[in-house]
This record gives C-alpha cells, structure tokens and sequence, in this order.
C-alpha cells in the first residue's frame, strides 16, 4: 500500500513539475485578466462538471471570502451552486445550457468566465463560453489531456499536461490558488 502512495503523491509531483515548465507565462495571463477585471469593477464567473463544479465553488469561495488575507469580498460567482436553477434549466433547456442561460443573465462585459473541464470537451462548458465571448467577456479554460474542443475557443487555455483525471484535477486546484494568490498580492498590498 505504501508503494501506491508514494507513486501517487510522486504522480502528482511530476505533473506539476511539467506544469512549472510550460504553463508559467499562462498563468500569469490568466492573473492579468482576473486582476484588470476586478480593478474594473467585473467580476469573476466559474463553471464545471463533477469534481470540477467543487474546483469551480472552491475558487469562488476563495475570491469571496479569503484567501491569504484578510481584506474585502471579492466578486466572484460559481455557476454550479444552485440546485433549483441547474434542474429548471436542465429539464427546460437541456443540460447543456445550465451554464450559458446562467452566463447569459449574469454576465456583463469585461467579466471573466473561468471553466473547467479535465477532458476539456464539456458540452455545457463550450456553450457557456460561446455565449461569454458573445457578450464580450473573456474566458479561461482550466483543461487537461489536449484542450479538446474547448481549448479552441477559449481566449486563454491552460492545458495541464496529462490524461489522469486525478492528476488534472489536482494541477487545477493548485494554478486556482496560486491565481487566488496572486489576486490578493496585487489588489490589496499593503
């Protein structure tokens, strides 16, 4: 049992270790546009499937609450927190819209829709960035394996270099919080 823990845990650390070496310039991007929108006054949309709809409620929170730092609520929304909204959407539109009728009648332009999708061929993904850029918002792909579908209409994607759900997973969560970072660094130095 101790050999599978330690070829996980080393798993991981080689993922991230390929992420150090070609996502470094992605990520700041991805800073950049968080940063520029939340000093404009937008704010900062998530959405995701599964484990990736946590991912997705985690940053926001983050964004919201705190990270690091004791300071001001940030405006940040995860599209995948409303039981009542994703079901009526689902039943009445497909589940393929949950996201983008949400994008739809919450976004404004110049915000940011970051979504999240580890094959990064999430149907309702795709549909809310379609509808994001539509309203001229920016989007950013958290994605794995090769960006799939997403990844070609994304404004900025960043593709962590594997096809091991876990692994993606866990290099997302980690770029979310070094964002999450980054964020506070810059709005609110002391």
């Amino acid at each position: 049992m101790q050999n599978k823990i330690k070829a996980d845990l080393q798993a991981s650390i080689d993922v991230k270790n390929q992420v150090i070496k070609t996502l470094v310039p992605q990520i700041e991007t991805a800073a950049k546009l968080w940063i520029a929108a939340l000093r404009n006054g937008r704010k900062i949309m998530f959405c995701g499937n599964g484990g990736s709809a946590a991912d997705a409620q985690h940053l926001a929170g983050e964004l919201i609450g705190r990270f690091l730092i004791n300071r001001k609520a940030l405006p940040a929304l995860a599209l995948t927190t409303d039981s009542s909204i994703l079901t009526c959407l689902g039943n009445d539109f497909g589940f393929d819209t949950v996201f983008a009728r949400q994008v739809e009648g919450l976004a404004q332009k110049g915000d940011v829709v970051v979504g999240i999708s580890t094959s990064g061929n999430s149907a309702n993904v795709l549909s809310a960035f379609e509808k994001a850029k539509s309203l001229g918002c920016k989007t950013v792909g958290f994605l794995g394996s090769d960006g799939g579908k997403i990844a070609k209409i994304a404004d900025l994607s960043i593709i962590v270099p594997s096809q091991a759900t876990p692994r993606i997973q866990e290099s997302h969560i980690t770029i979310g919080h070094i964002l999450c970072g980054l964020v506070e660094e810059e709005l609110f130095k002391p």
